[in-house]
């Protein structure tokens, strides 16, 4: 999930090191310790602000989705 969205903040002009806020939607929020260590290997210090969302479902079954907002300022 991480490389993929590294990929997208890349063709932004950016990289996971710009992100600024991450929202997390899981539909298991058990699992947010380990989504935070996940994390912790691609963003650098200070580590964005992040926000955990339980949810039913995910398209195509997912167990995760993330969106991140990139300060490339």
């Amino acid at each position: 999930m991480f490389q993929n969205l590294g990929a997208v903040a890349v063709a932004a002009g950016g990289s996971l090191d710009h992100a600024v806020k991450l929202t997390v939607y899981l539909t298991d929020l058990s699992h947010f310790a380990r989504v935070n260590e996940i994390m912790a290997t691609y963003c650098g210090q200070p580590h964005p602000a992040r926000a955990a969302v339980g949810v039913a479902s995910l398209p195509r079954g997912a167990l995760i989705e993330i969106d991140a907002i990139l300060n490339l300022a």
